[in-house]
């Protein structure tokens, strides 16, 4: 199945099984990073170390753009024929913003309304982190789009944690 799962840290495990992904993408805290879970190949795990702060200034670690040419890179090496897990701490922010960008890249330009859109739908609580998606942004030479994409679906429902989402990749389904 063609599709991102997103999830909080405390919920890998079960994605795992039950979905049983090919590519997973880690977004914690550098103190806080995980070995490789059971069941996923360690080349295919993306790890980022980064917090979850919406300015530069505001960190030791703020999203940079390293990171985020690290995460489109590796969104290309996949096929998108299997599942990706993309997860975070809480499932909530860095997560989803992370598989905004992902989208938004395989999906190509004039789509970041679309599917903004549709992670709103599938995903009430969603509140993609807003620098990560201004640096995408930028890289992807998207003129703003996916910056003001992101901002028009509002913060979402404030939740503690998320939940397993599925976030398929075909426009059918979105």
């Amino acid at each position: 199945m063609s599709l991102i799962l997103v999830t909080p840290l405390s919920q890998i495990e079960t994605a795992i099984r039950r979905y049983k992904p090919t590519h997973m993408v880690t977004l914690l805290s550098p103190e806080h990073m995980i070995e490789t879970p059971d069941g996923v190949d360690a080349t295919r795990h993306l790890r980022l170390g980064l917090n979850d702060v919406a300015e530069l200034l505001v960190s030791d670690d703020p999203p940079n753009e390293k990171h985020i040419k690290e995460l489109i890179a590796f969104g290309r090496s996949w096929d998108g024929k299997t599942p990706m897990l993309v997860h975070c701490w809480a499932g909530v922010s860095r997560s989803w913003a992370a598989a905004f960008i992902l989208m938004c890249d395989k999906r190509g330009p004039g789509m970041e309304r679309e599917i903004a859109n549709a992670l709103r739908y599938r995903a009430p609580h969603a509140h993609p982190n807003p620098l990560m998606v201004r640096i995408a942004d930028k890289i992807l030479d998207r003129g703003g789009r996916m910056t003001s994409a992101a901002q028009s679906i509002g913060r979402g429902t404030i939740v503690a944690e998320g939940q397993i989402v599925e976030f398929p990749l075909s426009p059918d389904e979105l």
